[in-house]
């Protein structure tokens, strides 16, 4: 049992010394929302998500992989299609409440997908999914575009260890809550929803 719980302890601070920005502040940000008066008018129409080509990818099971996309959430496979079916599908999601007449489409430009590994569940004391893209609202008829691009972050703390185990006995995969952390952040950015924006510390990535 003193070998255990010491081998706890060291898996923590282990953790810790090997996360870069140990107790780092992480953010649900982007600059401005959509006026709500305007908003109001639109319908959700298609949602396209783009991954740049030279957005790095790795499947490799560290602590904290150096790479842009990094997601062990889906069976083995192309990751950038993966991920930006999540994000298609929280962007999705959060503008279902536009019921309008103009309908509106929304082009996504992914810069990072950054998912905890197996590793950080198992032995990071806290880590947190980083998601950053940027949105643009355009008139699905005209092409005209209706915002400018915004840089949108929707960081959000992963499950792990012992909490990660119930959420999936209860059928919450990490998935679902990176879409939802999206869906709320998009339908705060269109004004029709709470603003979610702010920050929250803890350990690690």
């Amino acid at each position: 049992m003193r070998i255990l719980k010491l081998f706890g302890k060291f898996s923590v601070a282990a953790a810790c010394g090997l996360l870069p920005g140990c107790g780092s502040t992480w953010s649900v940000s982007y600059d401005e929302s959509v006026d709500a008066s305007v908003s109001d008018g639109w319908h959700a129409g298609a949602v396209q998500v783009e991954v740049p080509e030279d957005l790095t990818v790795t499947d490799i099971n560290t602590l904290v992989p150096d790479a842009d996309i990094v997601w062990h959430g889906d069976p083995p496979g192309d990751r950038k299609a993966q991920v930006a079916e999540i994000v298609r599908a929280g962007v999705t999601e959060g503008a279902d409440g536009l019921d309008g007449t103009r309908e509106v489409d929304f082009h996504v430009l992914l810069s990072r997908f950054h998912g905890v590994t197996p590793a950080a569940v198992a032995l990071a004391p806290s880590a947190v999914h980083n998601i950053d893209f940027t949105i643009q609202a355009v008139d699905s008829d005209t092409g005209e575009e209706l915002t400018e691009p915004v840089e949108i972050s929707a960081d959000v703390e992963a499950n792990l260890g012992a909490i990660a185990v119930f959420a999936a006995m209860q059928g919450e995969a990490e998935k679902d809550r990176i879409i939802e952390r999206i869906a709320e952040v998009t339908a705060g950015w269109l004004g029709i929803g709470p603003d979610p924006r702010g920050e929250f510390k803890t350990l690690g990535q």
